[in-house]
């Protein structure tokens, strides 16, 4: 596929169609890796998906629970009131 390169005001650019777009999965941000005289680009990627369902499952089956003890169970939080 051949593309022009644009203007943008004093920089130039890359214009995607929204099928590119769509397919790829492109959002407001990409991931520029520049590999053997090539130019690639990747969605980066939601930082949290899929937690809520690995919470959910984690939770299913019990595997939920804290690692260690509360910290401030000496505490006496009565200061705070």
């Amino acid at each position: 596929m051949e593309i022009p390169i644009i203007q943008i005001g004093n920089s130039k650019g890359l214009r995607l169609s929204k099928t590119l777009l769509e397919k790829y999965n492109f959002k407001d941000k990409v991931e520029l890796i520049l590999e053997k005289g090539y130019l690639i680009l990747k969605p980066v990627p939601s930082p949290r998906k899929g937690w809520e369902e690995s919470f959910k499952k984690m939770n299913a089956e019990g595997d939920d629970q804290l690692l260690f003890d509360d910290v401030f169970e000496n505490e006496n939080l009565d200061e705070w009131i």
